[in-house]
């Protein structure tokens, strides 16, 4: 298929000036429309795994003070407070955007790894809305510090925000590949995204053997990160080939059940308690789902129940007696079935529930991102992986560089003192005696313009013998920290340990257990 070049500029006419016609404007505007929504609102970034909405309510919150520093973090302000900021400085949207996408950040059922710590209501996995921004409160957790805490570091360019008036990041310094560890949904023009959360210690594994071994063979891959993990646990039932087929092409769906246990009552009774469902599945739905079976509604354009219907009422009731919601705060999800009599056969009621109920159901894999080269592609697992770690090595550089900056800037500083301490009756003579100071210091000691203007506003007591003791010192760590900083950015193979050191840490220290189960089952028939 040939590639067709689109010509969006104006045609002329025969007076020479410029006219468009109505398909061409319309055509161009679609598309920039087009290009709009998918790269400044629907699509997360491959780099810090966030949508442009979450990415300046992080770095608005950051900005606020709001971040977890010592032992209990900030204290949490008023949602509406942390909204109006986003909305006055980097997102001219409206405010139930905004909301809407901090709300998500702080529900543990919808994010894996949440990023924002909400305080009063927000929501709940049966489809319960948040309470208004005026009564909530939020803060950062403390895992938001892997995005956040590396950008006043030189790590990430900075772009002017929708008025100019300030700047905002064009992606945080992620220290982990946050678009495969919460994942993503949303929906654009042309494309739409579904990407499922993964278990951190996990991902992190994975990235640590990519930078070891960038020729890793799938196998390998797919023995660490073996399917998604979502936040409300589940099982998932797909065989390990569709799993990786799926990672492979960077689309698929896998099959993904609840699950129960039973428990044993007094004299011979028995209930089939329900804790943990698939992940976009709720309590309510199943109960509604259930009332449908067992109370079913005549179908549009019929007088009665259909055949079908009836046997599948007749199903349900003969082996089903009640079920009940007994979720609460310490059971996040408490489905108990009881059955019809405690002769029904366990797996009869089991099968039965799976194969009509949303107890068992489909979760797609779309992973469509913006790219490290910013335009929007599907990707395998093994592309998002490789693309994150070119992005987390660059910023690993910038930010060895900058820092080296910062400590050669210091030991021009102190070694501009070290040599006035050495000098100290000359210079104060210099300095009282000189009509142009600063020129005569640095004709004399060979001084630059930053070491005069450092050492004219030097005060006394820094001129004392503790001083040089101290000035010494300081020179000798910031002597050694350059000669490990030139290491980094001179030899690949210090860099490349410099990263995985970094992610072992974070895994160690924000890492949790598996919560979904993957084990192969057959699709439940009843």
């Amino acid at each position: 298929m040939s590639q067709q070049t689109i010509d969006f500029s104006p045609a002329r006419d025969d007076d020479g000036s410029a006219s468009l016609t109505l398909a061409h404007y319309a055509e161009r505007a679609y598309l920039e429309y087009a290009l709009s929504v998918v790269k400044g609102r629907a699509l997360p970034d491959v780099c810090d795994g966030q949508k442009p909405v979450q990415r300046r309510i992080l770095y608005a919150m950051e900005r606020m003070g709001l971040g977890f520093s010592g032992t209990n973090g900030a204290k949490p302000v008023k949602s509406a407070r942390v909204v109006g900021d986003v909305l006055g400085r980097y997102h001219p949207h409206g405010d139930t955007a905004a909301y809407d996408a901090m709300v998500r950040m702080a529900q543990d059922f919808a994010l894996r790894y949440p990023l924002v710590d909400g305080q009063g209501n927000f929501g709940s996995r049966d489809g319960d809305g948040a309470a208004a921004m005026r009564y909530t409160e939020a803060r950062l957790t403390p895992i938001s510090r892997l995005l956040l805490d590396e950008i006043d570091m030189g790590t990430v360019d900075f772009i002017p925000n929708y008025d100019g008036s300030t700047e905002e990041p064009r992606q945080l310094p992620a220290r982990l590949p946050f678009v495969l560890l919460n994942g993503a949904s949303g929906i654009a023009v042309g494309l739409a995204t579904e990407i499922p959360s993964h278990n951190l210690r996990e991902v992190a594994s994975a990235a640590v053997a990519l930078i070891k071994n960038e020729h890793l063979p799938d196998t390998e891959l797919f023995d660490i990160i073996q399917g998604p993990d979502f936040p409300g646990g589940g099982q998932i039932i797909s065989s390990p080939q569709d799993i990786q087929d799926a990672y492979r092409s960077g689309r698929g769906s896998l099959k993904v059940r609840a699950r129960w246990k039973i428990e044993d009552l007094a004299r011979g009774q028995w209930q089939l308690v329900v804790t943990e469902l698939p992940h976009g599945t709720s309590s309510q739905k199943v109960l509604e789902e259930i009332e449908e079976l067992t109370n079913p509604k005549i179908k549009n354009g019929k007088k009665a129940l259909t055949a079908e219907q009836n046997l599948l009422k007749a199903s349900v009731l003969s082996v089903l007696d009640t079920v009940r919601d007994e979720s609460s705060k310490d059971a996040a999800v408490r489905l108990v079935f009881e059955p019809k009599t405690r002769t029904v056969a366990q797996q009869e009621l089991i099968t039965i529930l799976l194969a009509h109920t949303s107890l068992e159901t489909s979760s797609s894999i779309n992973m469509t991102m913006i790219g490290a080269d910013g335009k929007p592609t599907q990707k395998s697992l093994r592309q998002i992986l490789t693309e994150w770690i070119g992005f987390r090595m660059e910023t690993v550089t910038r930010r060895t560089q900058h820092r080296l900056g910062k400590v050669r800037d210091r030991i021009h500083i102190l070694e501009g003192r070290q040599l006035v301490l050495l000098n100290i009756d000359e210079v104060i003579a210099i300095i009282r005696h000189s009509d142009e100071p600063k020129a005569a210091l640095i004709e004399r000691f060979k001084l630059s313009d930053r070491q005069a203007e450092d050492i004219l506003e030097i005060r006394l007591r820094q001129l004392a013998r503790l001083e040089a003791i101290k000035i010494e010192q300081e020179l000798s760590e910031l002597r050694t920290e350059e000669a490990k900083l030139d290491d980094i950015l001179n030899n690949p193979g210090v860099l490349k340990r410099t990263v995985v050191k970094e992610i072992e840490a974070d895994a160690k220290q924000f890492g949790d257990e598996r919560r979904t189960l993957i084990q192969a089952e057959k699709r439940a028939v009843a």
